[in-house]
């Protein structure tokens, strides 16, 4: 198994949207092909979200495309709800967290760590359309005196 972390995909639609807080590590319940799926980075976590069920949290609507030299017996439905495995402490601060008004959690990005897929979680407040201006604002404002630094050395 190779060591260290390996990204396959990242949700960069969530630090837009969101106001990303504090953030997780855990770990999936997959089938054989669908690991081999994001091996091949064939994974979408764009439209993402996790929900409780029971006392457990649950990764919905992410889309896992069905790895194609699997036949008919490694296929499975592509956006599933996956099982996140956490320990008990995460789960249950997470939860609380959710209950409180406007949070929400979200996944963020999806690496390998030693062969194994994780995924990283955060909890996260929606951005109202103000707060996004302000963040493109503030990044354009870095990006051009970046780029007049860059000119004055030259």
């Amino acid at each position: 198994m190779s060591e260290g972390k390996k990204i396959i995909t990242r949700n960069r639609k969530a630090a837009h949207d969101y106001h990303l807080d504090k953030r997780f590590e855990a770990g999936l319940v997959l089938t054989g092909s669908e690991i081999k799926s994001i091996r091949d980075h064939k994974v979408n976590l764009q439209d993402g979200f996790v929900q409780e069920q029971s006392g457990e949290l649950w990764l919905m609507n992410v889309h896992i495309t069905p790895y194609d030299r699997s036949g008919t017996y490694g296929y499975v439905d592509p956006v599933r709800p996956r099982k996140l495995l956490l320990n008990k402490r995460e789960i249950a601060e997470i939860i609380t967290r959710v209950r409180q008004k406007g949070f929400t959690v979200v996944p963020t990005e999806m690496y390998l760590k030693n062969g194994r897929a994780k995924v990283e979680i955060a909890l996260a407040k929606g951005k109202r359309l103000y707060d996004k201006r302000q963040d493109i604002a503030k990044r354009d404002s870095e990006r051009e005196m970046r780029q007049a630094m860059k000119e004055r050395y030259r």
